[in-house]
């Protein structure tokens, strides 16, 4: 009888054990997914919100200049005579500092007197008619046509008399009065006559003018040459050398009042806006560190500039030195408190997501995560101020510690509370 018994086969065993090895297979995945997605609880720290002041600034860098401060430079080519202050002294007002050789700029003072007086006396000559040798000429040449024009009235009533008589002809009458009428002529061109032309007098002027500017111009540089204080101080830095020859426009010395400073601070592009007049500002020193210095915003940036690889706008703060340990030119870091607020509610920064620009925390309620969302305050480098959303008594979740990050609805256990 020929009955076979196909699940013997080989072909049938191979078919069986395939089937069993996939089902056993879609088995082992089923469970990792099980495992892997399932809910589970994860280990978390939790908070509760503070209320404390909190202050929100902005930290840069800056560098200090003085606010009241005078420099002095050579003002010609000369060799320093004396120094009689060092780097450091403290000076008075009108305190004699340092002595520049001075003989050339007296001698171009004298120069520059000499040619003023000279204009002056040029104008006052051109307004008086002449020298003192051309008026006296001009006067003689008036009296000689006064004496021509006495001589021809007294010929002209000569002939009229001769004439009536009948010695005298009327062509010689006539002539005479020629004579007359030509000498009164000369002594008007002579009394009226000007010695000089407007553009002279013009000249003249610009002449006095320019002679009192070289004048004014040689006594600066004359006081120049001694340099004095200009004001209660201290002499900061002094690159001049007794004995050295010094070029025009040369450095000297530079004095400052250090009891009261500027920081120029240099704050990046985006946190302009949030900068106002009046914000409180701290100053450190790296070279002094632990001693803090208060000023105050007193300029805001009319531009933004680079400056290396930033884009920034310079501010200037009014710092407060009277202990004048901050020197000019120094590099200090600058932190300006830009809001400030005396009670707000605050969490930890770490404590606050973002999600497609909205803000949330996660609350822990009956043992489980519950997402909400809130609004933000101010904030410094450590906590965020929470306006509204959450009440001071509730428990904030901060930090996952388990593989499996926080989300919405996870069971939680808290292993640790952060201070």
């Amino acid at each position: 009888m020929a009955n076979g018994n196909l699940n013997t086969s080989p072909g049938g065993d191979r078919r069986f054990w395939i089937t069993a090895l996939v089902i056993l297979l879609l088995v082992f995945l089923a469970l990792g997914a099980y495992v892997e997605f399932r809910p589970r609880r994860i280990r978390i720290s939790v908070v509760k919100p503070t209320r404390q002041e909190l202050s929100s600034s902005i930290t840069t860098n800056g560098k200090v200049e003085p606010v009241h401060a005078f420099e002095a430079h050579a003002p010609l080519a000369v060799t320093v005579q004396k120094i009689l202050v060092k780097e450091g002294d403290r000076v008075k007002a009108g305190q004699l500092l340092l002595v520049l050789d001075d003989t050339r700029a007296r001698g171009d003072l004298a120069t520059a007197e000499t040619r003023l007086k000279a204009a002056e006396e040029k104008y006052a000559n051109l307004l008086a008619g002449g020298t003192q040798q051309q008026i006296l000429l001009r006067q003689a040449d008036r009296q000689k046509t006064i004496a021509e024009l006495e001589s021809a009235q007294r010929q002209l009533a000569s002939l009229e008399r001769l004439q009536q008589r009948g010695a005298a002809s009327m062509d010689e009458v006539a002539a005479a009065r020629d004579r007359v009428t030509r000498a009164q002529a000369d002594l008007a061109q002579v009394q009226s006559s000007v010695r000089y032309s407007p553009d002279e007098l013009s000249r003249a002027k610009s002449e006095i003018v320019d002679s009192r500017m070289n004048v004014d111009l040689a006594e600066e540089v004359l006081r120049n040459s001694n340099i004095r204080a200009q004001f209660d101080g201290t002499v900061y830095f002094l690159p001049a050398r007794a004995g050295a020859y010094v070029s025009v426009g040369d450095l000297l010395l530079q004095e400052a009042d250090l009891s009261h400073v500027q920081v120029r601070a240099f704050v990046d592009e985006p946190e302009i806006g949030h900068l106002a007049l009046g914000q409180t500002v701290r100053i450190t020193w790296d070279a002094l560190p632990g001693h803090t210095w208060q000023g105050t915003v007193t300029t805001l940036p009319s531009t933004v500039v680079n400056r290396g690889s930033r884009v920034v706008g310079e501010i200037l703060c009014t710092v407060d030195n009277s202990e004048r340990l901050l020197l000019p030119n120094v590099d200090v870091n600058t932190t300006i408190i830009a809001s400030n607020k005396p009670d707000a509610l605050t969490v930890p920064r770490e404590a606050v997501h973002e999600d497609d620009g909205h803000s949330f925390v996660y609350l822990l309620r009956d043992g489980h995560l519950r997402r909400r969302d809130v609004k933000l305050g101010i904030s410094n480098l450590t906590r965020v101020e929470i306006i509204s959303g959450i009440s001071g008594d509730e428990t904030i979740a901060v930090q996952s510690y388990s593989p499996s990050p926080m989300a919405d609805g996870v069971e939680a256990k808290v292993v640790e509370t952060p201070s």
